[in-house]
């Protein structure tokens, strides 16, 4: 274990909306019984990309004990995961219906449990 930076997120804040999912390049975070949660912390930089997105602030830097951040683990978990993915929760075609949408030029997937977050925010 190591002293650095990694993302923090507060339950009691976080709505489920999944936003700070996208923005993470490494995928280290995913949605858990309608709460984002860090997957593992060798996969997490620590960089915060994903604070801005979140609209309720569940998402905060701290500095504490931690394993260290592994580039190579990231690039890893990141090539396993299949592109047919909910670009908010992460759920693959395995765990729900993935529908495939385009949004201001981007295209994405969500899957059918996060639909009503996407259709009523």
């Amino acid at each position: 274990m190591v002293k650095r930076k990694i993302v923090k997120i507060d339950e009691e804040k976080c709505n489920g909306c999944g936003l700070c999912i996208s923005p993470c390049v490494e995928s280290a975070i995913v949605l858990v019984n309608g709460k984002a949660k860090v997957i593992s912390e060798e996969l997490c930089d620590g960089a915060g990309v994903c604070l801005n997105v979140c609209p309720t602030g569940a998402l905060s830097i701290e500095e504490r004990e931690a394993a260290p951040f592994n580039e190579e683990a990231a690039m890893k978990h990141k090539s396993e995961i299949k592109n047919d993915r909910c670009s908010y929760c992460g759920n693959s075609d395995d765990d729900a219906p993935i529908l495939t949408y385009k949004y201001k030029g981007e295209i994405k997937q969500v899957c059918v449990r996060c639909l009503p977050h996407l259709i009523h925010g």
